[in-house]
């Protein structure tokens, strides 16, 4: 297999860092290589985290600006600040909605709009889910970074039946249910090609 890089951009507190141990996970159940790394700055309240996840044969855990084959985005303005990891021709998923950042409130600093943000990622492959709204069908706000993975799923070299195996290794047992529901409605939601 040839490399498939994907980077996780959120939030702290949105489950990148699950989001990409599933990932990986998925690539272990395939026996398929699989090198990824986390960076985080001040992520337990609400600071930028990405996670980095290379599939395939690669050497570094590090995607370089320019090679993302796939963004996942669990807050649109961190698509945006994200952006220039993506390659040509790569694709965004990404949850239609943004947490206003404290610089916001206590520097009284503007927030970009909706519109903004989307023109922003200009004339990309995107494909934007309201992950709250399917969070809450699934039974739990919590879930969304699950949402966003079964969305994803559509757009990564991985099997469903390995990512399904995946979250089924990676979260608590009583929560499995709520979660593959939530993976299923992500999937859904984007229509099979």
């Amino acid at each position: 297999m040839s490399s498939f890089d994907v980077l996780i951009v959120g939030i702290g507190g949105q489950g990148t860092i699950l989001a990409s141990n599933v990932i990986g996970e998925a690539c272990l159940v395939e026996g398929i290589p699989v090198r990824g790394v986390e960076t985080h700055g001040m992520a337990q309240r609400g600071g930028s985290v990405e996670s980095h996840v290379r599939i395939g044969g690669v050497h570094g855990p590090l995607i370089p600006p320019g090679r993302a084959d796939l963004m996942i985005a669990l807050d649109l303005l961190e698509g945006v600040r994200y952006l220039h990891y993506l390659k040509a021709g790569g694709s965004i998923v990404a949850n239609d909605q943004t947490v206003v950042p404290t610089p916001v409130y206590t520097q009284k600093l503007p927030m970009p709009a909706r519109d903004e943000l989307l023109g922003s990622l200009g004339e990309r492959d995107l494909f934007l889910i309201d992950a709250a709204a399917l969070a809450a069908e699934a039974g739990n706000p919590i879930v969304q970074n699950v949402v966003m993975l079964g969305a994803a799923s559509r757009y990564l070299p991985l099997k469903e039946s390995s990512m399904r195996e995946a979250v089924a290794r990676s979260v608590p047992a009583k929560t499995l249910d709520l979660n593959l529901k939530a993976f299923d409605l992500g999937r859904n939601a984007v229509r099979s090609e």
